[in-house]
């Protein structure tokens, strides 16, 4: 077939699709969504900070809308769900075990994630602990004693909690639930009785050839130079594997306005003819966490949104352009701003620091009522009854400029 030409607003639109966030939601949500919403993404990062919703239950809300936080919890404890080390700690359905068994076989290969001195120079504790899972049943870091301070005068962590973490990575114990955000943790083996490395295990190959292509699917259309990131890969040969994708019908190239070259997966073929043909709308409005996939690739959201975007919270406060932890604000298919934001949760007010629109977004009616809607759905799942806004751009919400009262129906 001809190579199609799209232009870069139709390829967006073809990338929201593929991600579950072209249109707002048809209908509530229900629990299964939680498992299919991850697996379209193929993976959810996980994040602790807490001054608006966790991450992974705000990715989940920017595509399903408002629903039950448990319900992510409870996924995990069903065993639909596990986490280990993928774009970095995620959320992965549990049948893609065998994706990264490899990584867990050589937790030396991990760099940072494990400490394989420390590991070994506490062997015969760690030993202990093992025993004592299986005898006691799952553990959580809390439920171990905290050691004094550290000669730097900060509380060091919990030697269990290494143990675990450096378990966690070798793939010994897997995290069975998580109780108030805390990992339990299990033997792996008991977690998963029925896996015997020898007739189940892929070789890193194999399971990396998965992973890219969960990625392709994932992200719908893409530039081939952004495959490896979204599951931390080493660069494969693109070329080999593209002409591959490209035998086997599983990609096809396009190409698209400003940016050149780009593929398309099978999976989205579908709707290629009417991205094509203009057709393919974008109706949705939302924030999104600092790590959801659109974002989480600063260098693609920067090519493909013109979305230059940076997590300040490790920043010095002095030093911060935007905000402690700020929010891409997604509407009809563009990044046009941003918010840093705060949930007070027992005043029940979301608090809007500020409010940033991106360079040349006009304010327009459109505009106005799809932020709006996008503040009122966020502040409402967490419980708000207010928002209060501080510093907003000229003439946006020129007659509610301190904030408004939200229909919590």
């Amino acid at each position: 077939m001809p190579e199609l030409h799209l232009t870069l607003s139709a390829a967006r639109h073809l990338h929201l699709a593929a991600q579950g966030l072209l249109n707002r939601p048809r209908r509530r949500p229900k629990p299964a969504d939680i498992l299919s919403t991850i697996q379209r993404m193929s993976l959810l990062q996980i994040d602790t900070i807490n001054v608006v919703a966790r991450s992974p239950y705000l990715v989940l809300f920017s595509r399903l809308g408002a629903y039950p936080q448990n319900w992510l919890d409870d996924a995990l404890t069903r065993g639909e769900l596990m986490e280990y080390w993928a774009h970095e700690a995620c959320f992965l359905p549990r049948s893609d075990f065998p994706l990264v068994r490899h990584k867990m076989l050589s937790p030396h290969n991990m760099g940072w994630k494990y400490h394989a001195e420390w590991m070994a120079e506490h062997a015969e504790e760690i030993d202990s602990l093992i025993t004592h899972i299986a005898k006691n049943g799952p553990v959580r870091s809390a439920d171990f004693v905290h050691p004094r301070k550290g000669a730097s005068g900060w509380w060091e962590w919990k030697p269990h909690k290494r143990h675990l973490e450096g378990l966690f990575t070798a793939g010994k114990v897997m995290v069975i639930e998580r109780r108030n955000f805390q990992r339990v943790y299990d033997l792996t083996h008991r977690v998963m009785p029925g896996w015997q490395d020898e007739l189940h295990a892929l070789s890193q190959d194999d399971a990396e050839a998965i992973m890219l292509e969960n990625s392709a699917r994932s992200l719908g259309i893409f530039r081939p130079q952004w495959l490896a990131d979204y599951y931390r890969l080493r660069q494969p040969d693109l070329p080999s594997l593209l002409a591959r994708w490209q035998e086997a019908q599983q990609a096809i190239p396009v190409q698209v306005e400003q940016l050149g070259e780009m593929w398309v997966h099978a999976d989205m073929l579908p709707l290629l003819a009417r991205a094509a043909e203009g057709k393919l709308k974008a109706t949705h409005s939302t924030v999104l966490s600092p790590f959801d996939p659109i974002v989480w690739d600063r260098k693609r959201a920067e090519q493909f949104f013109d979305f230059t975007y940076r997590l300040e919270c490790y920043t010095p406060a002095s030093k911060r352009q935007y905000g402690y932890f700020v929010l891409p604000i997604l509407h009809q298919g563009k990044l046009v701003g941003r918010i840093d934001s705060k949930m007070h949760r027992k005043e029940g007010v979301l608090e809007i620091f500020a409010l940033y629109l991106e360079e040349g977004t006009r304010i327009s009616a459109s505009l106005e009522k799809g932020i709006k809607q996008a503040l009122d759905d966020f502040a409402r799942w967490q419980g708000a009854e207010r928002i209060r806004l501080q510093r907003l751009p000229e003439k946006l919400f020129s007659h509610q400029r301190d904030g408004w009262e939200i229909d919590v129906a």
